[in-house]
């Protein structure tokens, strides 16, 4: 049976339902959101309409679903970056606990140090050598500030006391085509975005950012094994605007549980370096705070600023 919506007179969903990605098309989000629509809307009888809206290190995206009317019909498929941008971003134009709320964790999986084929910068030690070396000298590239991979980066910079200078890009694309072209030194990537890349030879991977290895990258090793206590795992999560009512909540949940128990679903994620995670809207809750706090720690450390 659906679910009906606070004023409702018809079960919801009865109309499209549009996912907000704060990103450009063609990054880790699509890898993990585009198909978990898709089934969420078989699940749903309703069409999840994705709507990639980058720029502003996600906020445009996050601010669209932060206003939008809190009827289950604008949800916001995000990463990490939201908790990030909680401290890292000044003045947001929403307030990220009063505006925002939880619908569910997705997956979680590692980011990823690709290189090119040829670059001279082929371990951990690498990079430090030459960023000790020349300080500042050497770029990486991300896919926006306040993204989860620039966080990831910085947080490698203060483990291992080094300077490398950040490019930010409106999304990890064009970020993957300036290495390619040889206009960046490194990018910091989500697992599921550059998977293709690495496979395909196009770009090398260095290192990966969870605490351990991972199946999906064989035999590259983690950050971790050269800067012990390292990790900076990404995450994906479905939010809705604050107020959204709770029956709607839990029926989104619900459709988003479904939808990650299928085998193809989870076997795609794997191949990505991603793991299925779903929580429960008050779990999901208590992790997003607990994560505003680990980041602030970065940021504050860091000095950060989203410029």
């Amino acid at each position: 049976m659906g679910t009906r919506s606070a004023g409702a007179q018809q079960p919801y969903p009865s109309r499209p339902i549009r996912v907000v990605v704060p990103f450009v098309a063609g990054g880790g989000t699509d890898v993990v959101g585009r198909e978990l629509a898709q089934r969420m809307s078989e699940e749903l009888g309703q069409p999840l309409v994705v709507d990639n809206r980058g720029g502003g290190g996600t906020v445009i995206g996050s601010d669209a679903v932060a206003k939008a009317p809190p009827d289950g019909y604008t949800l916001l498929l995000t990463t990490s970056a939201l908790a990030i941008n909680a401290s890292l971003v000044r003045d947001l134009p929403y307030n990220t606990e009063r505006a925002i709320t939880e619908v569910g964790l997705i997956c979680r999986g590692p980011n990823v140090i690709v290189v090119k084929p040829d670059s001279p910068l082929r371990t951990v030690a690498d990079i430090v050598r030459a960023a000790k070396a020349s300080p500042g000298g050497l770029t990486y590239g991300s896919s926006g500030n306040g993204s989860a991979v620039h966080l990831a980066a910085e947080l490698f910079k203060l483990t291992a006391g080094v300077d490398i200078t950040h490019v930010p890009y409106r999304g990890a694309g064009p970020a993957y085509t300036d290495l390619l072209g040889g206009r960046l030194d490194m990018v910091f990537a989500t697992a599921g975005g550059v998977a293709s890349l690495v496979k395909q030879g196009q770009l090398r991977a260095v290192a990966v950012t969870s605490a351990g290895r991972t199946p999906a990258y064989d035999g590259v090793p983690a950050v971790a094994e050269t800067l012990p206590g390292y990790e900076a795992d990404v995450w994906y999560a479905v939010f809705a605007p604050a107020g959204t009512p709770a029956p709607v909540v839990a029926r989104l949940n619900a459709a988003m549980r479904k939808a990650t128990e299928v085998p193809a679903y989870r076997d795609r994620l794997a191949g990505e370096g991603l793991t299925v995670a779903v929580n429960s809207p008050e779990e999901m809750t208590r992790f997003m705070r607990a994560e505003e706090a680990r980041w602030r720690r970065v940021v504050t450390d860091g000095k950060l600023t989203p410029d």
